[in-house]
């Protein structure tokens, strides 16, 4: 896609300056011995905890975290908060959150006191031995980590399926998508919709992270039995030629779960 909303929102927020958080205050870069001593607290003091939820969407070797709270901007790292930005003030607990998430996930990779800063095309600055994703909705974010000797890239998307209206349908929705989508009774199409919608952008951030191409929605469509929609796998299949078909074997397969009012969606692509 040439707009990526959920990456945008997930991983790329430029936060407002803090004061007495180890940020840069009125100008002044705060020492390093207090940057440090404000680390330690915000590691400790993290509220993200390791999430099965999350983690059985992937394969052995990949860790997720989760925080269904909302997050104190506080904890953040100082090389987090890069610029001062006007993110109104949930937005800035996402993007808190988000990190939070990953920050304990990469703990159980022996990875600590890491700021999670921004690469240019917005997206995390992993450390070099692990990949990474982020995603977020009300009430749940998330993150997910593994190893880049295992695993090429991974996705993950989390979203609230009353949000994906019918009036985004065509928008989302390949040809394809929608034959499925009507062939559904109405509770059926909603929960197919949001799946259609997650499971693409969790396609979208995977492939990113190999090919660095944008895609649009009606790029890939979803193949998935209407008996399987409560939960369990799914593929996408391009329908144009795209750049990930030179690094990987399409169609691409993911897992899917619906967790109350969500439906979370996960894709793994391991090491060739």
């Amino acid at each position: 896609m040439k707009r990526r909303e959920s990456i945008t929102h997930s991983e790329g927020w430029a936060l407002p300056i803090k004061h007495g958080s180890g940020w840069h205050a009125q100008g002044r870069q705060v020492s390093t011995r207090a940057v440090a001593v404000t680390e330690r607290v915000a590691q400790q003091k993290n509220p993200a905890h390791l999430s099965p939820l999350l983690t059985s969407l992937f394969p052995l070797g990949v860790v997720g975290a989760e925080l269904r709270a909302a997050a104190d901007p506080s904890l953040l790292f100082a090389g987090e908060a890069p610029s001062q930005g006007a993110a109104v003030p949930k937005r800035i607990q996402e993007f808190a959150g988000g990190r939070l998430c990953a920050r304990r996930a990469l703990a159980e990779f022996g990875i600590n006191d890491y700021p999670l800063r921004i690469n240019h095309d917005r997206l995390p600055r992993w450390p070099a031995p692990v990949i990474g994703s982020i995603s977020h909705t009300v009430g749940l974010c998330g993150a997910v980590i593994a190893r880049r000797s295992q695993f090429r890239a991974i996705g993950l998307d989390i979203e609230t399926v009353a949000d994906v209206t019918p009036e985004i349908w065509p928008f989302i929705c390949s040809p394809e998508d929608r034959a499925l989508l009507d062939s559904l009774s109405k509770p059926d199409q909603d929960r197919c919709a949001a799946l259609i919608f997650s499971a693409k952008e969790a396609f979208y951030k995977c492939q990113y992270a190999v090919t660095q191409q944008w895609l649009e929605f009606d790029d890939v469509m979803l193949e998935i039995r209407a008996s399987d929609l409560s939960s369990g796998g799914f593929s996408l299949r391009a329908r144009r030629s795209i750049a990930l078909s030179q690094h990987a074997t399409m169609p691409v397969f993911g897992r899917f779960m619906f967790h109350g009012d969500l439906v979370v969606a996960g894709i793994a692509l391991g090491v060739r």
